[in-house]
């Protein structure tokens, strides 16, 4: 059987896609080696969760704070190029860390440093990359089977990668992790090599950077329609999405646990994630993907709600892979509606603007979760974010459907639609 033809597999019909599913495909399991060894290192070196906070977050928040300005450079400038920069200057990060310990020569602020640089690099690599799968895509309907085929592999590497960090680690120490993701960046340059896609930049005026971050904006407020989706996921990355930093407490506290109780959680959170992305891959062409989002989101409300009042473990499992289905289905889909409707010159500056929501909501969600879990508990704390994702999906459907009244109405009257008015101004 030729798996192109199969409807999961069919972006692989496009031999550009191939070559970068491969190549990120590699980048991703040596991404996630090296995390999971700078956090035994830091661990190492302090002994303190609080270091470990810290550890991630100064590589999360460099990319909360430039992500808008990546996307400006993967709308302004060649995708292609960006790319292959942020990949060597991926390397060299991950050979500076590996030279540091390997020449046991090393402290935590050199580390913390190099994982914030680490996080600048991926603010201008995320956009572009993201912006690239519609151009490395041959038939425009694929597009949604090779974001879902690039959403499982990456929670396929989230799963696998730090159990592989952690063998290595043990045998061989965290310089050879360190090392082996400098060189996992050679196969995303080695793929783009031998693309056949036209690697030609957008010919556009180039135009002040606020000027053109003001211009995101303004598109996504004009598109009401991809504006919304943005917002909801924002919501739920407030106060939904944040459920994983209970999951410890669950462990121990719940579940009378340890590390392998956490690990166990955790790895039922991924394998849910990597059905769920390859059960979007399989979508039909005329599935309608808002109802989809609305869908996903209620699948993860559920699954946290089911899974706060479980005390069964076999069962709490079953529930946590329905969490990570209904949580990694919900941004693939919203990432899957910015990038297919989105226009050419304005989908970098979407994307950057989907993920600045995203890594700006999660870190901010997890201050808030933490201390209601303080107050009401875990399960409790749990418990009402479940039911808060269950209102922000009825409350977004309810808006979507008025949406949809107003258009067929307009429609229906002989006037033009917002967009075309907006076109029209545009003109004049």
């Amino acid at each position: 059987m030729n798996l192109t033809n199969v409807s999961t597999f069919r972006a692989f019909r496009s031999t550009n896609y191939t070559l970068y599913f491969v190549g990120r495909s590699v980048s991703q399991f040596g991404t996630w080696m090296q995390r999971t060894a700078v956090v035994w290192v830091i661990y190492s070196l302090t002994h303190s969760a609080f270091m470990l906070g810290l550890t991630i977050f100064a590589e999360q928040f460099p990319s909360f704070l430039f992500s808008v300005f990546g996307g400006i450079a993967a709308d302004r400038y060649n995708r292609y190029r960006i790319v292959q920069i942020t990949q060597i200057t991926s390397m060299i990060q991950a050979g500076l860390l590996a030279l540091l310990v390997m020449l046991n020569h090393y402290v935590v602020w050199e580390i913390l440093l190099l994982s914030v640089i680490l996080g600048i690099i991926n603010a201008y690599d995320v956009p572009a990359r993201q912006s690239m799968i519609n151009e490395v895509v041959t038939e425009p309907a694929d597009l949604p089977s090779a974001l879902s085929l690039s959403a499982a592999m990456a929670s396929l590497a989230k799963l696998l990668g730090p159990a592989l960090s952690g063998i290595i680690l043990e045998r061989f120490g965290a310089g050879i992790c360190f090392l082996i993701n400098a060189a996992s960046f050679g196969a995303v340059m080695v793929s783009i090599a031998f693309m056949k896609a036209s690697k030609a930049a957008l010919q556009r005026p180039k135009k002040k950077v606020l000027t053109e971050l003001a211009e995101g904006f303004v598109y996504l407020r004009r598109e009401a329609s991809l504006g919304l989706v943005i917002v909801m996921l924002s919501l739920t990355g407030l106060l939904v999405l944040p459920y994983d930093t209970l999951v410890p407490v669950f462990a121990k506290m719940i579940f009378h646990g340890d590390a392998t109780t956490f690990g166990y959680i955790s790895a039922f959170i991924g394998a849910g994630a990597v059905v769920g992305t390859i059960l979007l891959a399989s979508l039909k062409k005329s599935t309608s993907l808002r109802p989809a989002l609305l869908l996903s989101t209620i699948i993860l409300s559920a699954g946290l709600i089911f899974f706060s009042q479980t005390s069964y473990f076999p069962l709490a499992m079953l529930f946590a892979a329905v969490t990570g289905l209904g949580s990694v289905a919900q941004f693939t889909i919203c990432n899957i509606i910015i990038q297919s409707e989105s226009a050419p010159e304005m989908r970098g500056r979407a994307i950057a603007i989907l993920l600045t929501a995203i890594f700006g909501m999660l870190p901010l969600g997890s201050l808030i979760v933490g201390a209601v879990s303080q107050r009401i508990g875990a399960q409790t704390t749990l418990l009402c974010q479940g039911i808060t994702g269950v209102i922000i999906a009825l409350v977004f459907s309810a808006i979507l459907k008025k949406q949809k009244q107003k258009q067929q109405y307009t429609v229906s009257q002989g006037l033009p639609v917002e967009k075309d008015v907006a076109k029209a101004q545009e003109a004049v």
